[in-house]
């Protein structure tokens, strides 16, 4: 089969796989096509929780049609025994002829073993297609395993002049509508929303998906030293509906803890560093936890934090227009820079407008 034939369907595949993202942590969301001839006759990708797997959909629709077909794969197919048996075997017992897939998986159950299992069993192995777009498909999943912390995107809302809110507080609304929708479909692709303390106590904020027809619903993580939160707004309310996780110190009050257990928030205790959560151990605790993509919704001393840690893979930049002044309040906080070397960067990837907003897509250069 031609390259340009290989492309189609691994780009068929990746996009399959992509609607899986935010609801199969731990596992990636991988996308499977199976062709015979130039016909597609199975395909599916990795359904919520984690399984099924891609492969195993695609080769129950297929049925028959998969003996001397090509599947085309966004990641090696798993070599191991867990919840369900390997699915480089299910690809052999099918009697698929030839695997396309354009990365090895490095969970270390895997690494390699599934293209090799297949190549033992006679099984035509092709690699390196589409590697760039699967790579940034599957970033959360392949930094969890090999760094131990989720991939994080950091959406920034601002006015032209970079002000989140008026000397107030008031922020709502400085995006439009289209903007906000957007919003509400960023989280859904990811698979935990987080903001800091601070965010939480002034917006009273639920975190959840809205006006886009889905029951999913993301984790909501907020990241609160000494949990000094509402136990009366919308994320207490709501803890026995929709995950909430508490990232919190060590030095944290007992009684504030018992609280927020009570009404079902999950708390995880973190190292903390200055007068701060360490940024490093938060998303060490969420990767721990099996979260692979997380969306930071601010404020200013989170995005602070992590940008000061060099922890941001993507950033989403939102900007309204409207001006607000000096005296508005930033929407990143202080990170102590005396040089712009060492300020962190990123390299635009893409941009748009939305409504009477403009979009820019940033990635870590």
């Amino acid at each position: 089969m031609s390259g340009a034939a290989d492309d189609r369907w691994m780009r068929l595949a990746l996009t399959l796989g992509r609607r899986g993202q935010g609801r199969v942590w731990p596992n990636p969301a991988v996308g499977c096509v199976i062709v015979s001839g130039s016909r597609v006759v199975g395909r599916g990708w990795t359904q919520p929780g984690g399984r099924p797997h891609a492969e195993t959909v695609a080769l129950a629709q297929a049925g028959a049609a998969a003996r001397a077909a090509t599947a085309y794969v966004t990641l090696e197919p798993c070599a191991h025994h867990g919840h369900t048996p390997p699915c480089a075997d299910a690809l052999i017992a099918a009697g698929v002829t030839r695997v396309v897939a354009p990365l090895a998986d490095p969970d270390p159950r895997v690494q390699g073993q599934g293209f090799a299992r297949l190549r033992a069993a006679g099984v035509d192995v092709t690699t390196g297609i589409c590697a760039d777009e699967a790579a940034a498909a599957h970033a959360g999943f392949f930094l969890r395993n090999t760094q131990g912390r989720p991939f994080v995107t950091l959406k920034l809302a601002a006015s032209l002049d970079g002000r989140m809110a008026t000397a107030t507080g008031e922020s709502r609304w400085i995006t439009g509508v289209p903007a906000r929708r957007m919003v509400h479909a960023l989280r859904a692709r990811h698979d935990a929303v987080m903001v800091g303390a601070g965010t939480a106590r002034a917006d009273d904020p639920a975190l959840t998906i809205r006006d886009l027809g889905t029951a999913h619903q993301p984790v909501r993580v907020v990241v609160s030293r000494r949990l000094d939160l509402p136990l009366l707004g919308q994320l207490a309310r709501t803890a026995r509906e929709v995950p909430l996780w508490l990232l919190h110190g060590h030095d944290a009050d007992a009684e504030r803890q018992r609280a927020w257990r009570e009404v079902g928030a999950r708390l995880i205790p973190c190292a903390v560093g200055g007068v701060q959560i360490d940024p490093a151990a938060a998303l060490a605790a969420l990767g721990e936890a099996g979260l692979t993509r997380v969306f930071c919704e601010g404020g200013s001393a989170l995005a602070a934090s992590l940008l000061g840690a060099d922890l941001v893979d993507e950033v989403i930049s939102m900007q309204a227009g409207l001006v607000i002044g000096a005296e508005g309040l930033p929407m990143i906080g202080a990170m102590g820079l005396d040089r712009l070397g060492h300020a962190p960067r990123f390299r635009l990837r893409d941009q748009a407008v939305l409504g009477e907003d403009s979009v820019q897509v940033w990635a870590r250069a």
